[in-house]
């Protein structure tokens, strides 16, 4: 038993540290996706929380949005916007949900967000319904994954090259005028290899313009190609050469502006007509070619350069009558008036709409070589990477000027831009990691160590033609983080996990000199249990950030007020549990299954010393943090048959800044609202390469308030049908 332990443990593992490259000894012609965990099995030895949504994990429910998507991942949180999770806001153990600022976003192993130093938050996200499978890691491991290491790094995996000429169909239909197509096409042979992909969905939105025969709905569109080239088997050095090509478009007609509650509680689908013209327009190019070099079956070493440029220009209104539209709408929630009217039509002047116009430019290259090796009794995997990274966001951001009369807006005049509206900020970041599982009898200990360094800068110009510096900022954050984590593998069954880590987020590029990143200290102590019809993770987590930042925004104001930079703003605490469950509960002699997965979250954070200019003080809470988030899926299967199962999820109520719970403080208007979703779906194989399926979100039509960011009260989605047919060949 003791043999047959200590095998597992090596196999599991192995695989575990292997999972961020191609295979190539296993399988000729045959790449894996570009993995950080590997199957739900590998989970089993991380030490740390680990997570991964299989391709049939997804395909099983459908879903087009991450947020719903990631409700199976316990100690993830979101906050939801418009209801379909085009600019996700996601959080990993309270490090804040910002646009996932403050995590580290990758597709196949490479940072996605536009400019994940210089402007971290990632208005850019792929359309969630081609992901191929989602995995969570969390702990010592996430050094490997920087830079945001507090929280922990998600990685989604695009489709692969198939090892045989197939393909897929996927046509769905829905209400609101939802469409969705996704379809690929790829093959193998010999020595190269290539897939073709594309999703396009598109909907008229579920929200209704006052005096406007304008819809609310997006259309966005996906496409991806890969070509391999793969050296023979007989080959004296063992290679691979994989292209990536990519192309994103969106046009959404999406804004900052909320609803006041008494708004809300009459037409929680209702837009205000001053949003009118209001639209995202984005466009996304990306190119990455990735080399891996198998030595020998013990060593191998891969590399991937990459490129990724993302234009965007969301026009949306920002002010009225000199008062920004957050302020605008609390007054209206506040006091009623002249202003409740003015959100409803009443005639106003002075409504600024801003070309919130940015090109972003993101690069680099890194490698990572991954050896296995023996000393006296102890097996060791060992990786040792670095990368190099540059990064940059060009703002030139012109506003126009309109009157509201009669409920229309009628054009006044435009200003070209200065100051904020015309600057350039950049990052220059080097990367570093050494991360060394060793395997001693039945535990798995791991030792990480990551070093960051890096510099940022941005220039602001007085006048429209850049002839004229007006304010220059420059800031460096240079961090070396060390992990240790421990897996004790009990039995086939059972393994026990411990872990600690420093953590790290550096400040934007706006920040000025001497802003310090944030850093936290990061516990974590559980156990897993694993077998073929049931596992169990039970994790409870603690950090402690000797510095917590903000990335000012217009969405997301800091605390002193401030929309660009960052504010630091002293100590706080983490602390919680997370419990995640899958399990068959039944399973009957014909083959029907009972399928039941549990997530649960319970959070406690709060601020745990004031900051230096009081706009944060010792017991305020952290934004956005519900205490209880939970999810329950439960159902009947007959596997390659039909199934049907309803997925059930409950988000406590958060405050919505840090001052929410200070004694005496008025909290109507600082609070979002409990609220229990509940979807459904349905699938029928016509035979082995159709199906059809049928699927409702949110079957009960509870409508809360989910959000009071960027401007007002945010509903979820309504209760929407969606019908589909997926054809393989």
């Amino acid at each position: 038993m003791h043999l047959q332990r200590r095998l597992l443990c090596c196999a599991i593992a192995s695989a575990v540290a292997a999972g961020a490259a191609p295979a190539f000894a296993d399988q000729a012609n045959e790449l894996k996706p570009v993995q950080i965990l590997g199957d739900r099995q590998n989970t089993f030895s991380v030490s740390g929380s680990a997570h991964v949504l299989s391709n049939e994990d997804l395909e099983e429910k459908e879903n087009t949005d991450v947020h719903r998507m990631l409700r199976d991942v316990p100690g993830v949180y979101f906050q939801e916007e418009e209801g379909y999770g085009l600019r996700p806001n996601i959080g990993i153990r309270g490090s804040g949900r910002d646009r996932s600022s403050k995590v580290s976003l990758m597709e196949d192993g490479v940072l996605i967000a536009p400019a994940p130093y210089a402007a971290p938050a990632a208005y850019y996200f792929p359309s969630a319904g081609r992901f191929y499978g989602i995995e969570v890691l969390k702990g010592p491991d996430t050094l490997r994954y920087g830079p945001f290491t507090v929280g922990g790094a998600i990685n989604f995996l695009s489709t692969p090259i198939p090892a045989r000429a197939s393909g897929m169909v996927n046509v769905e239909g829905g209400e609101d005028g939802a469409q969705r197509a996704h379809a690929y096409y790829g093959a193998t042979e010999g020595q190269f290899g290539f897939m073709l992909e594309a999703h396009q969905q598109r909907t008229m939105g579920f929200k209704d313009i006052d005096r406007s025969n304008r819809d609310s709905g997006f259309d966005k569109r996906d496409y991806v190609a890969k070509l391999r080239w793969q050296a023979p088997e007989t080959a004296d050095i063992q290679q691979a050469f994989e292209l990536k090509l990519e192309h994103s478009s969106e046009v959404s007609d999406e804004t900052y502006l909320g609803l006041t509650d008494r708004d809300f509680e009459r037409d929680a689908n209702r837009r205000y007509g001053m949003s009118d013209i209001d639209q995202m327009d984005n466009d996304r190019d990306a190119v990455s070619l990735r080399h891996t070099l198998v030595f020998d079956e013990n060593t191998q070493l891969n590399s991937v350069v990459y490129r990724n440029e993302f234009n965007r220009n969301w026009y949306k209104l920002t002010s009225v009558e000199g008062q920004g539209i957050g302020g605008f709408v609390a007054d209206a929630n506040a006091n009623g008036g002249a202003k409740q009217a003015i959100l409803r039509g009443a005639d106003a002047d002075d409504l600024v709409f801003k070309n919130n116009n940015r090109e972003y430019v993101s690069e680099g290259v890194q490698t990572e070589l991954n050896h296995r090796f023996q000393t006296g009794s102890v097996d060791n995997d060992l990786i040792v990477g670095a990368r190099y990274h540059q990064d940059e966001v060009d703002r030139y951001q012109p506003t126009d000027t309109f009157d509201q009369r009669n409920g229309s807006l009628v054009y006044q005049t435009s200003t070209l831009p200065t100051g904020g509206d015309n600057r350039l900020e950049n990052a220059d970041a080097m990367s570093a990691w050494i991360i060394d599982h060793a395997y001693i009898g039945d535990f798995i200990v791991t030792g990480s160590l990551r070093y960051e360094n890096v510099e940022s800068k941005s220039k602001r110009w007085g006048d429209p033609a850049r002839n004229t510096v007006s304010a220059r900022t420059e800031n460096r954050n240079e961090e070396l983080m060390a992990g240790l984590g421990a897996t004790w593998l009990l039995n086939d069954n059972w393994s026990v996990l411990a872990g600690v880590h420093q953590g790290f987020a550096p400040a934007g590029a706006s920040s000025k000199k001497g802003t310090d990143a944030e850093k936290s200290v990061n516990y974590e102590t559980g156990f897993r249990y694993w077998n073929e019809n049931f596992s169990a993770d039970v994790i409870a987590f603690y950090s402690d950030y000797e510095n917590t930042i903000q990335n000012c925004s217009i969405a997301n104001p800091c605390p002193n007020g401030n929309d660009s930079g960052t504010q630091s703003f002293g100590e706080s605490e983490v602390r919680g549990l997370e419990v995640g469950l899958n399990s068959v509960v039944w399973e009957g002699d014909s083959g029907l299954q009972a399928p039941v997965r549990l997530t649960y979250t319970y959070t406690d954070g709060e601020i745990t010393k004031d900051a230096d200019d009081l706009s944060v003080l010792d017991g305020d809470v952290l934004p956005y943090l519900p205490e209880h988030l939970a999810s329950l899926t439960f159902g009947l299967e007959k596997p390659a048959a039909w199934s049907a199962l309803m997925s059930v999820s409950h988000t406590e109520g958060m405050c919505i800044d840090n001052s929410c719970d200070r004694p005496g403080e008025v909290t109507t208007f600082k609070r979002t609202s409990d609220y229990v979703i509940a979807d459904v779906v349905a699938t029928y194989h016509v035979n082995s390469d159709m199906e059809v399926y049928a699927k409702v979100d949110n079957v009960f039509d509870d409508q809360e308030i989910v959000s009071r960011d960027p401007a007002g009260a945010r509903p979820n989605k309504p209760r929407t049908g969606y019908l589909g047919m997926k054809v393989r060949f």
